[in-house]
């Protein structure tokens, strides 16, 4: 099997995010199976449905892959649960999500995954990191770019400078 191109997207909003951002990714490539090819700048945004919580880390990440979607989508959850991550209420605060957003150009829908991720081409919060480290990506037809541009939560979006 070649390596497909995947995007990853990474959210935290409990702890220290922005730490456990960095070792997200950096848990992400420790797998034989894994490259890291790019990585967006850190934003912050605000929550997205849910309940009231604190402000999101996000950021975007490029790999190479030769795993199988599943078994990326087992690498992602075994991240998530290192950093502590507990599914208690949808959409609410978590240490870590990780979420697959595009695996090559593969259009695969059940209930365990959705890929193309069935919201990122309305969230700005994956959208502008993604176009800033991709210019040029699209997502289906369409430019990545331009869906950022028309995202409702692009006007909370900023780059992350730390504090």
């Amino acid at each position: 099997m070649s390596a497909a191109h995947c995007i990853l997207a990474l959210g935290s909003n409990l702890g220290e995010s922005r730490d456990t951002l960095s070792t997200a990714v950096a848990d992400l490539a420790d797998h034989p199976q894994v490259r890291l090819s790019a990585v967006s700048p850190v934003v912050r945004t605000r929550p997205v449905g849910g309940p009231e919580q604190p402000d999101y880390l996000n950021l975007v990440v490029a790999i190479e892959t030769e795993l199988e979607p599943y078994a990326l989508l087992a690498h992602c959850q075994a991240v998530e649960a290192r950093h502590h991550r507990e599914r208690i209420v949808r959409w609410g605060p978590r240490t870590l999500d990780v979420d697959i957003i595009t695996y090559g150009d593969l259009r695969l829908e059940d209930e365990d995954l959705t890929i193309p991720h069935p919201r990122a081409a309305t969230r700005a919060f994956v959208l502008q990191p993604w176009a800033w480290m991709e210019p040029e990506a699209r997502l289906g037809p369409d430019p990545v770019a331009e869906l950022a541009a028309r995202a409702d939560d692009l006007p909370g979006l900023e780059i992350f400078e730390g504090e």
